[in-house]
């Protein structure tokens, strides 16, 4: 039995506004991302289905053309392969869960969350 404890993990910082843990199995990634007020993923997509949880704060979600205010205890469905972006409008915390897995993370090919962009 695989038994993990976020509060054990180390929270990688990928810029000084964002920081995560992730746990990656065959076919899965489930990660808690930080992202403190102001902080801003750029627009991206990738070939993953994602599906995130606010668990603390507010966020800012744009998917394609559409915007949304997610607040604790909602969740979002980012379609495989649809351009969106993030914005902390608090201090928050997310959990995303990917399929497929996020190889892209693993390998080290995620440049887009590790440059800081001003929101």
């Amino acid at each position: 039995m695989d038994v993990r404890r976020w509060h054990e993990e180390n929270v990688e910082e990928l810029t000084p506004g964002i920081g995560r843990q992730a746990h990656h199995t065959g076919r899965l990634t489930v990660a808690r991302i930080f992202l403190g007020q102001g902080a801003v993923v750029p627009e991206h997509s990738h070939e993953h289905e994602q599906v995130a949880t606010v668990l603390e704060g507010r966020l800012r979600f744009r998917i394609e053309d559409a915007e949304t205010i997610l607040a604790k205890d909602e969740t979002i469905v980012v379609p495989s392969g649809a351009r969106h972006t993030v914005e902390a409008l608090e201090d928050s915390l997310v959990l995303d869960v990917f399929a497929p897995a996020r190889d892209d993370w693993i390998r080290g090919d995620d440049a887009y969350l590790r440059s800081p962009v001003d929101g």
